[in-house]
C-alpha cells in the first residue's frame, strides 16, 4: 500500500535555538546579590535553591543527592532497592560532609589493616577513630599510618596513633577546630567529652567544603540534607524506621495517585509514630488532593 503522506509535510521550514531569541529585559533596581531564591520545602526544611531531584532509579542516589545539596537544593533517594541499601545511600549523604561528624565510623583496635583499608575505600574517608568497647577513644588511624603498610593481617593497634593524640573537648567550634588542625598539621580531630568518650570528629576536608559550597543545604548539625522515597507497602514502616535511624531529613510517600485512602492512611500512620518527621506526599493534580494530604499530615 502506497504511503499517501507527502514528503514535504515532514520538512521543517524554520527553527530556533536559544541564541536566536531574547527575553526582553525591563528596568530594575535589584542587584543579583540582593536576590533570595531560598524556599520552604517543608515545615522545617528550607533549601537555598528551589531544586529537588526526582526519586527515580535513573536519577537520584547518593552521588547526585550530595551534588544537589551542595548547590543548595535537595535530592530524594529512590526506593527501588532494599531497605538496607536505601538507608546506606542516605547515610552516605549525611556522612559526606559535616560541621562535625556526629557518628563517625570507628573501629576497635583488634581490627586488621585489611579491615581499615576496606572501610576507608567504601566510605571514601581518610581516617578512623579507634575506640574501646565502652566507647572511649583509644587512638586514630589515618592514611598516613597506612601509606606504606603492606601486611593486611597486621592488627591496627600496632600502627595507629596513640601517643600525643590530639583531641578537642565537646563544644569546640569549627573555627577553634580549624586552629587546632592547622597548629598541629593534622586533618582529623576527634572530639571527646570529659570521660574521654568519642562524641564526634572534625575534619579539615569538611571545613574546606564549607568554604567551597557556601550555599549548600544543611541540617542543624551541618550535614547535607537528603530525602528518601517510600511506597505504600507491607514493609513501609520498617523502611521508614531504617531511614529515620540514619537521620533522613524528609520522607516522600511516592505513589502514582496520592489522593487515595491507602496513601492518606499511610501518611497518618507515619506521622502518628514520627510526629516530628517531615513528610511529603503525592502525586496529586488537584487542590482537593493537596488539601487531603495536608489534612493527613504532610
Amino acid at each position: 500500500m502506497e504511503n499517501s503522506s507527502s514528503p514535504n509535510q515532514f520538512l521543517i521550514n524554520e527553527a530556533f535555538t536559544f541564541d536566536d531569541v531574547l527575553l526582553v529585559p525591563s528596568y530594575s533596581e535589584v542587584l543579583p546579590r540582593e536576590v533570595d531564591i531560598s524556599t520552604q520545602l517543608t515545615r522545617n526544611i528550607r533549601i537555598n535553591v528551589p531544586i529537588v531531584s526526582a526519586a527515580m532509579d535513573t536519577v537520584t542516589e547518593s552521588k547526585l543527592a550530595i551534588a544537589i545539596a551542595r548547590e543548595g537544593g535537595i535530592g530524594i533517594i529512590h526506593k527501588n532497592m532494599s531497605i538496607a541499601a536505601q538507608a546506606a545511600q542516605v547515610r552516605m549523604v549525611k556522612r559526606s560532609e559535616s560541621g562535625m561528624i556526629q557518628d563517625p565510623i570507628t573501629l576497635p583496635s583488634t581490627a586488621l589493616v585489611a579491615d581499615a583499608l576496606s572501610i576507608m575505600r567504601q566510605h571514601k574517608i581518610g581516617g578512623i577513630p579507634i575506640i574501646l568497647d565502652n566507647g572511649k577513644l583509644e587512638g586514630i588511624l589515618t592514611n598516613r599510618d597506612l601509606r606504606f603498610e603492606k601486611d593486611g593481617q597486621r592488627p591496627i593497634s600496632e600502627i595507629m596513633t596513640i601517643n600525643n593524640l590530639i583531641t578537642a573537648p565537646m563544644g569546640t567550634t569549627l573555627d577553634e577546630g580549624r586552629e587546632i588542625l592547622q597548629k598541629h598539621k593534622i586533618e582529623k580531630l576527634p572530639v571527646i567529652d570529659k570521660d574521654n568518650m568519642l562524641v564526634g570528629l572534625i575534619t579539615y576536608k569538611d571545613i574546606l567544603k564549607l568554604e567551597s559550597y557556601p550555599n549548600s543545604s544543611k541540617d542543624e548539625h551541618g550535614r547535607l540534607v537528603v530525602g528518601a522515597a517510600v511506597g505504600v507497602t507491607h514493609d513501609m514502616m520498617e523502611r521508614v524506621e531504617a531511614l529515620v535511624n540514619v537521620s533522613v531529613d524528609v520522607i516522600c510517600l511516592d505513589t502514582a495517585h496520592g489522593h487515595s485512602k491507602g496513601v492518606l492512611d499511610a501518611v497518618k500512620l507515619v506521622k502518628s509514630k514520627y510526629p516530628d518527621l517531615d513528610v511529603i506526599g503525592g502525586n496529586v493534580a488537584t487542590g482537593a488532593g493537596a488539601k487531603a494530604l495536608v489534612d493527613a499530615g504532610v
